[in-house]
């Protein structure tokens, strides 16, 4: 019998967060290095790829339907070879081949650089990888997500192991780049045409490399870089110090947009979800933000029906939003994700009383957004053009300092440049403008 062809090209697709955008483009860069093509469709290829995210049941899902799909290829082509990597291969393993059989390599977070020796049997690797401490956080290079943005991976892993989360189980224990390594991706960019940069953690504001803080990496990165826009996300509420704020508050280039997750309005609920933070002292960091920030535009994540959530400790979750009034949120009710801590509670919340929390709560926030985009109006936001807009080619589109998406008309608009926008309507999700004259 003839030995399986070595493949030749290969076609990725990545479900899940800006992290896992980051680590596709590392692995496309391996890849390319190695002799194999990327090629535009999947029919193309002798290798597929699915890069992969855990954080919710539907994510799982949606990456075993597609693997389902993806059987006609290996029915047509015995020698095409299916590959999942990243946080689902983490967290199933070998029993990922036993749902899926067609699937030939299972590569976790920390072994998904390894596929092309993986893919030519190079000694010492196997089909089924999954141990940590095997990654080289410093081979995570900066993607640019257009043009004239781009993501920097400054810290991988996770250190908090809130109950719910899986991400501490599949993507492992907290690394920080060196900030040199940062600086030097961030130039990179720069010199590239990059005109915003988006800083990409776990927990971002925990970073920290030798005596280098978050807050002391940005102001490195405004004093030895040119670089004119600057973000960064997430931030868990228990490292977002005042040091940080103070920092935003001195430095224009510092975009005024904080994704800030609260999960719950209630402490008992949030010492039951690990957060290690009170919503007293969640407050208190918001009450300085707005202190010190002119501007700023807060985002959330939210969880409702968490196990032995009850009617009232929903509530203190529907008082906390309607007194911090966020700019947006992505809000779920709660589902069990297998090996977490929060998987042995008894989710004793009804799933109907489930969508009827999150419905109630999710009307709450659209009508918020409503109302604080509303304040908006007649205020000049300093705009990234993105392009012309999907829905409607006549407009274009740009992303404000908040990080709302702002459709406006113009001739000759060139793409990556950053224009005055004055506010002239708003809804609960995006901003219509016009150019506006600034002296």
């Amino acid at each position: 019998m003839m030995p399986p062809r070595k493949p030749e090209t290969f076609h990725i697709t990545t479900f899940g967060c800006q992290m896992n955008l980051a680590d596709s483009s590392t692995l496309v860069a391996t890849m390319t290095s190695r002799g194999f093509r990327r090629v535009p469709t999947e029919a193309e290829a002798d290798l597929l790829i699915l890069n992969t995210c855990s954080v919710r049941e539907k994510a799982e899902e949606r990456v075993i339907g597609r693997l389902g799909e993806l059987y006609r290829f290996k029915k047509r082509n015995p020698q095409l070879r299916i590959a999942v990597v990243g946080c689902m291969a983490q967290r199933l393993g070998d029993r990922l081949i036993e749902m899926v059989p067609h699937v030939d390599y299972v590569l976790g977070t920390d072994r998904l650089f390894q596929l092309p020796d993986v893919v030519e049997g190079v000694e010492g690797t196997s089909a089924i990888m999954t141990a940590f401490g095997h990654e080289n956080i410093d081979s995570i290079q900066p993607i640019k997500e257009t043009p004239h943005s781009g993501f920097v991976t400054i810290s991988r892993g996770c250190d908090n192991y809130c109950t719910y989360c899986i991400v501490p189980y599949v993507r492992g224990r907290e690394c920080s780049h060196d900030a040199d390594f940062v600086i030097d991706a961030v130039k990179r960019m720069v010199d590239e045409g990059v005109v915003e940069v988006t800083l990409l953690g776990q927990n971002v504001n925990s970073y920290r490399h030798g005596d280098i803080s978050f807050p002391r990496l940005l102001q490195r990165i405004c004093y030895k870089t040119s670089v004119k826009r600057l973000r960064f996300m997430t931030s868990h509420p228990k490292d977002l110090s005042r040091e940080l704020i103070d920092v935003m508050a001195s430095e224009p280039r510092l975009m005024r947009h904080i994704h800030f997750p609260l999960q719950s309005g209630n402490n008992r609920v949030l010492a039951k979800m690990g957060r290690d933070y009170t919503i007293e002292h969640y407050m208190s960091i918001v009450d300085y933000i707005r202190m010190k920030l002119d501007y700023v535009s807060l985002t959330t994540d939210l969880i409702v029906g968490f196990p032995s959530e009850t009617v009232e400790e929903y509530e203190d979750t529907l008082s906390a939003v309607r007194r911090i009034q966020y700019d947006s949120a992505f809000m779920f009710r709660y589902s069990i994700r297998p090996g977490t801590e929060a998987a042995a509670f008894d989710d004793d919340v009804p799933e109907p009383e489930k969508i009827r929390r999150l419905k109630r709560l999710i009307d709450l926030q659209q009508e918020t957004s409503r109302k604080v985009n509303r304040r908006e109006l007649g205020e000049v936001r300093f705009s990234l053009v993105e392009g012309r807009s999907r829905r409607s080619p006549d407009l274009f589109r740009a992303r404000t300092e908040g990080n709302k998406t702002v459709l406006f008309s113009g001739d000759e608009i060139e793409v990556g440049s950053v224009v005055p926008i004055e506010v002239t309507a708003a809804d609960a999700f995006t901003l219509h403008g016009i150019l506006a004259r600034v002296n």
